[in-house]
């Protein structure tokens, strides 16, 4: 299925593998993220990360997932997107499934999304993972969202 860059800085994917889909939330994300990437080196780790099918020998970006930032109090949020034509393959929740048994293995004991209500796509990876909502929030740009928590095992 996709392949997940865990360890290497989304900053430094070659062109080949730059985002040839996605929105302009998606361009105006990855710009902010690449910013930080370059400038707070300390965080890269916990920032995003690139998704791209194993299969594809040009490692064509489909998507990202990543973190906020680092974790507070042993929780880290986190994030996903899989653009248009790769959805529904399966790539967004092994993505995540990916990216938190990275976590688990950095002391990370939560994990924190939060997803718009009408986002039905996300909301359904976010159930089947196990992830409990545990609250609502409004986010400036994306406006209300629910916030959903998952224990680390």
């Amino acid at each position: 299925m996709s392949w997940l860059a865990a360890e290497r800085p989304f900053a430094k994917l070659p062109a080949s593998q730059c985002p040839q889909t996605g929105d302009a939330h998606d361009a105006r994300f990855l710009r902010m993220r690449l910013e930080q990437l370059r400038t707070d080196t300390a965080a890269n780790l916990w920032l995003v990360r690139a998704v791209v099918l194993r299969k594809d020998s040009a490692r064509q970006l489909i998507g990202h997932v990543g973190f906020h930032g680092p974790p507070k109090d042993n929780a880290a949020e986190l994030g996903y997107t899989i653009f248009l034509p790769h959805r529904r393959h399966g790539h967004a929740t092994e993505a995540v499934i990916g990216l938190m048994d990275w976590a688990r293995g950095r002391g990370v004991e939560r994990f924190i999304l939060s997803i718009a209500p009408s986002n039905a796509p996300y909301l359904s990876v976010a159930r089947r993972l196990g992830f409990k909502r545990v609250g609502r929030q409004i986010d400036e740009e994306d406006g209300l969202e629910y916030v959903f928590e998952l224990k680390a095992t």
